[in-house]
């Protein structure tokens, strides 16, 4: 796919291992000196790894599935940060996704990285709060996206048969349209989600065009977070 600028727009594009902080520093020097400023990062990079049991799978491809999916987001936001600080103003969102929310069994390297990119969302978004920088996590729902074309061509032996069977079907039924995603994505990055930081929105579940009225409340909240899960949270009085 192949982008096109809008009157007045200018796209710049670099390629860029985001798991290694040289390539980032450069990619982020480049682009603001094309671009003039930056003002919203998406982080998006990010890959399964590999599929199977813990026992089974290949260390270096594991490693090098969080180095993508983890350490590319902390890389980024590391370099950018200083200069979205100077700014006064700033809006950061992560690709997070089902995988932090549910265990993924036989995918271990995309599900506890994707949840690491929401604890580093939440704890960053406390950081920046004083200088007006929001950071949020986004899950888009299940696309139908090379990802799924991975799973499939694994199969069910390295996958398991549940979540195999699960990719069959949407496969079938299209999956999530992109565009709803998209969606969240620019109203993350607009003006109109100001003060909505450190949480983990879904695009498909989430009434997030509504949020804006409850920017105080949620500010208080841990509604749209990951916790611990106590007895009482499920009505049990033990422990």
């Amino acid at each position: 796919m192949r982008a096109r600028a809008a009157p007045n727009q200018k796209i710049f594009a670099q390629e860029c291992d985001v798991s290694k902080p040289s390539e980032v520093s450069e990619f982020v020097a480049a682009a603001i000196s094309a671009l003039g400023t930056i003002q919203v990062l998406v982080n998006n990079a990010g890959i399964y790894g590999p599929k199977g049991s813990i026992e089974n799978i290949d260390f270096e491809e594991w490693k090098r599935a969080v180095e993508i999916n983890l350490y590319g987001v902390f890389h980024f936001c590391r370099t950018l940060v200083p200069h979205l600080k100077s700014l006064g103003r700033g809006k950061i969102i992560n690709h997070s996704g089902g995988g932090a929310t549910s265990p993924l069994s036989f995918i271990s390297a995309y599900a506890a990285s994707k949840a690491a990119v929401e604890r580093l969302t939440e704890t960053l978004a406390g950081e920046l709060r004083d200088h007006h920088i929001d950071v949020n996590a986004v899950a888009p729902g299940a696309l139908n996206t090379r990802l799924l074309d991975e799973v499939l061509a694994a199969g069910s032996n390295a996958v398991g048969d549940a979540f195999y069977q699960k990719a069959i079907m949407q496969k079938q039924t299209g999956g999530i349209s992109p565009s709803l995603g998209a969606g969240l994505f620019v109203w993350l990055a607009s003006s109109a989600s100001d003060g909505i930081s450190g949480k983990l929105l879904s695009a498909q579940w989430d009434p997030w065009m509504e949020l804006a009225e409850r920017t105080d409340l949620l500010a208080k909240s841990d509604i749209y977070t990951l916790r611990r899960i106590v007895p009482g949270n499920r009505g049990q009085k033990w422990g």
